[in-house]
């Protein structure tokens, strides 16, 4: 087989494209069976042709086999027929040895060119500042980010952004309770900021329906809008500054740099003129308010403006579309939020359908789980808030003494990425640290310490320089050079269902079968050199994938733990 074909096309996507041939328009699956007995590759063509044929699929997958002897797939598979009428595809040693050497030549194996071209929006994080970063925030960011970070490895252009609600009523219950405290703007920081927060916070929830606080706090909000009092507004400005230079520490720890912030306080015009575009739409609700009337489209009914005349969080959300499709006219528009607002989502997403159609055809929500600690739930109400670096340095804490002090944190905040990872996105986490920090289970330590343990290898090696491929036929060898196959398609497979945790549950098993292998074969003691330098080939490529495919995920490699 060609060298190009193999590096623009991954190795089932060969077999569906030779298969497809046979099959007439119909529809068939091609997966990897769970036991490698079964096959590398199996596939249920024989049965959807049989149905059509009327004939056994036992006969039709036979009819197939013979069509196939002459076909590229001969050459790449021991093909066989299995007695329910499933086909399955084992593949050559002579196959596995050439694609392996194609494969460490190909610095960018994995790599497709599904989106080149495409310019794609991944909103992600969206913090409020006068609010600590709690560990909710940790989800969209880490999923966010590793999906930013896959849209790349498919040659998109990937613009990531931040919308963060600098105005609202969170703003007006921090400035009150500074102004009752009599804080002064030079004495904010965050810690101050927070515990305002949490104080204005608890005093509206906890007052009478019509109380001095709600009106003062009311009052306060709707100045923050007219900027007309110069003390919330020195207070505004320096809350929101050291709560931005707050974010921007955390995001340093966690590897992400933002290309655009947006604000409330910035998309609340354009998102009103939309609202006054369309009367049709939205309509004259209680109190002088202006809504969407969800049930006549089969949705709930929301506010987008207030009896007030302040624009809602929805009409803001409006106004950010449309600024994000302005500013970078993307292909697609992906948002990452908790699933907790998927509803809200869906109310939005129909607004943005009959007001603006093209941005509303290219924006994708996802909705991620919650995480949670084993000892419970949070609020940021009462001020009870896990906060991000508080989890990292509680993690750290875990760690054994004998980690190295530069390592702690990165190793902390993989252990932390790769939890939330690992799972589908819409489930709920629990925070589990002994089984998060573990370096011999399914957990960012393990993997970071098996890339760490091949790297020793190599180190101790040094240069390769006469490799026989042909020579490597044992069992270990087989199975990870198997393996290294179904790296871009965990990455695809990542990238067209928003979803990291496919390549999550790839790299564990290529650490778990590095692992076996470093275990089973002594690479350094064969004293048949070409041999040995295939081997280390093999250990080589093996590292880079996992590096390149925690790099993905936003985890660091470690050369020692």
């Amino acid at each position: 087989m060609t060298r190009s074909k193999t590096m623009d096309k991954t190795t089932r996507q060969i077999l569906r494209e030779e298969l497809s041939g046979l099959m007439e328009g119909l529809s068939f699956d091609v997966l990897i069976p769970p036991d490698s007995k079964l096959g590398d590759y199996s596939t249920n063509i024989a049965f959807v042709l049989a149905k059509k044929q009327g004939n056994k699929p036992a006969d039709v997958a036979g009819d197939i086999k013979n069509k196939l002897s002459k076909n590229i797939l001969a050459e790449m598979f021991d093909i066989q027929v299995a007695p329910n009428g499933f086909l399955n595809f084992y593949a050559k040693s002579e196959f596995l040895q050439k694609q392996l050497e194609i494969i460490y030549e190909d610095s960018n194996y994995g790599k497709n060119k599904d989106f080149a071209k495409k310019t794609i929006i991944v909103e992600y994080t969206d913090p409020n500042p006068f609010k600590l970063f709690h560990i909710g925030h940790l989800m969209p960011n880490i999923i966010g980010e590793a999906v930013a970070r896959l849209y790349e490895f498919s040659e998109a252009k990937v613009v990531r952004v931040n919308y963060q609600g600098d105005v609202g009523l969170h703003v007006a219950k921090a400035i009150w309770a500074m102004k009752k405290e009599k804080t002064l703007s030079r004495d904010l920081v965050m810690e101050k900021i927070a515990q305002a927060y949490s104080f204005g916070s608890k005093s509206y929830e906890d007052a009478e329906e019509e109380s001095v606080i709600k009106d003062e706090i009311n009052e306060i909000n709707q100045k923050i809008y007219d900027k007309s009092d110069s003390e919330i507004n020195e207070l505004y400005q320096k809350g929101r500054e050291e709560s931005l230079n707050y974010f921007d520490n955390i995001y340093k720890k966690l590897g992400t740099k933002f290309d655009h912030y947006f604000f409330e306080s910035e998309v609340g015009p354009a998102g009103l003129e939309i609202v006054k575009a369309h009367p049709d739409i939205f309509v004259a609700g209680e109190n002088g308010a202006v809504i969407f009337r969800g049930e006549d489209y089969g949705f709930h009914t929301r506010v987008f403006v207030n009896a007030k005349g302040l624009p809602t969080y929805e009409t803001k959300e409006l106004g950010v579309n449309k600024d994000k499709f302005d500013l970078y006219h993307p292909d697609l528009s992906v948002i990452v939020t908790g699933n907790e607002i998927n509803d809200y989502f869906k109310v939005l997403l129909k607004v943005m359908e009959l007001t603006m159609p093209e941005v509303a055809s290219r924006t994708k929500h996802v909705g991620h789980g919650m995480l949670r600690l084993t000892t419970g739930k949070m609020s940021s109400r009462t001020g009870d808030v896990i906060t991000a670096e508080s989890l990292i340095e509680q993690t750290i804490s875990r760690l054994p003494e004998s980690t190295s002090d530069k390592n702690k944190e990165k190793i902390a905040v993989g252990a932390i990425k790769y939890s939330i990872l690992r799972q589908g996105i819409g489930q709920d986490i629990i925070f589990d640290f002994e089984k998060s920090l573990s370096v011999s289970g399914d957990a960012g330590p393990y993997l970071q310490y098996t890339y760490a343990r091949l790297h020793s290898i190599l180190l101790k090696a040094g240069e390769q320089a006469k490799p026989d491929f042909s020579k490597m036929e044992g069992k270990w060898e087989t199975v990870a050079m198997k393996y290294l196959l179904d790296f871009p398609d965990s990455v695809r497979e990542s990238v067209e269902k928003i979803d990291p945790h496919y390549l999550t549950g790839y790299l564990y098993w290529l650490a778990v079968i590095a692992n076996q292998f470093y275990e089973n074969v002594r690479v350094l003691d064969d004293d048949d050199i070409a041999r040995r330098d295939a081997r280390l080939i093999l250990i080589k490529t093996v590292a880079r994938t996992l590096k390149d495919g925690l790099g993905l995920l936003g985890i660091e490699t470690l050369e020692r733990i």
